[in-house]
């Protein structure tokens, strides 16, 4: 299928998108004025809005956008938004989508208190409309994503990331949250029958390889993603390329690779050194082949669902997540 833009892949939900925009607004303001000075400069840094965009198209495929769907983009926004907040203070990271994180203008206690704020009107929003079947889907993801966080900072102290173990904690701290998207999209519409799980399925399958694209840009010297190259590995993440390649390699090899992930990930040559190890050992290929075989099981999901507009949008969304270059 050809790569469509994000342009065309809104285009049957443009009107939705421009409502979600106020209603997105509206829902963070504050009467504390600094509060508000910083919620103003979020929305105005705003990124493509990929995970509304998969709510409002699951709703399309499975049933008709109402105000329910409204609330259910703007909440999960709302807590998407408060976890980038508080990920760039633990991650002591000074710049978000190239401009400086709330973090790196107000510091940590102003920042994680941003953060909390935007996770409360997110379930206010929910409560005060009774939406209980949606607040009930996105608090497990919430909670699954802080699982899969903390499981990636356990096992990066001691480097022993399995295949299985890296595709638990991507299902969790990435893949959770868009499977949340479609579902409640679905759910928010009244979607009958089994269409709410099938919808759940689609979107971890899309979001595994989506976090699986992200971890690609770590190897790639000309993304556009505003990632420095090797940012995961300085970070001590094992992601799958690098636990592709350690499998590929004899006992001395592989610790002495660890060892450099370890102790000498703060040093650019030899980051690079082992990203050439990476490479040559077939860590990118086998991880790229990974994305794509997920890729293929979400497009296989959508398939048994009624084709149309809205279907076409999603299936080009899903495409653009992996060939996006940032």
């Amino acid at each position: 299928m050809n790569s469509a833009s994000i342009k065309d892949i809104r285009e049957p939900i443009e009107s939705y998108l421009k409502d979600f925009e106020t209603s997105f607004r509206n829902s963070m303001k504050s009467s504390v004025p600094l509060l508000d000075v910083i919620m103003n400069y979020l929305v105005s840094h705003k990124g493509k809005r990929m995970r509304p965009l998969f709510v409002f198209l699951s709703a399309g495929v499975c049933g008709n956008i109402n105000d329910r769907t409204q609330r259910t983009a703007t909440m999960i926004e709302l807590l998407h938004t408060a976890t980038l907040v508080h990920d760039d203070v633990v991650d002591d990271s000074h710049k978000r989508r190239g401009f400086f994180s709330i973090n790196a203008l107000w510091k940590n206690k102003i920042a994680v208190l941003a953060g909390d704020y935007l996770l409360s009107r997110g379930l206010l929003l929910s409560l005060d409309n009774n939406d209980f079947d949606l607040l009930k889907i996105v608090s497990d993801a919430t909670r699954e994503m802080s699982e899969g966080e903390l499981l990636q900072i356990e096992k990066a102290r001691r480097l022993d990331i399995t295949e299985e173990i890296y595709f638990e904690i991507i299902k969790k701290k990435t893949a959770s949250l868009i499977a949340a998207c479609c579902k409640a999209g679905a759910v928010s519409v009244n979607a009958p029958g089994d269409m709410p799980e099938r919808m759940h399925a689609f979107g971890e399958y899309a979001g595994i390889a989506f976090q699986i694209k992200d971890d690609l840009f770590d190897y790639q010297k000309n993304n556009s993603a505003g990632k420095p190259v090797g940012n995961d590995l300085k970070e001590k993440k094992m992601t799958l390329p690098l636990i592709y390649a350690l499998s590929q390699t004899g006992f001395f090899e592989k610790q002495r690779i660890i060892s450099a992930v370890r102790k000498k990930n703060a040093e650019p040559e030899i980051v690079n050194a082992v990203i050439e190890k990476v490479k040559n050992l077939e860590g990118i290929s086998y991880a790229t082949e990974k994305m794509f075989f997920y890729r293929d099981k979400a497009l296989e999901i959508l398939k048994t669902f009624e084709p149309g507009a809205m279907t076409r949008s999603l299936e080009q969304l899903v495409h653009y997540t992996i060939e996006r270059n940032k």
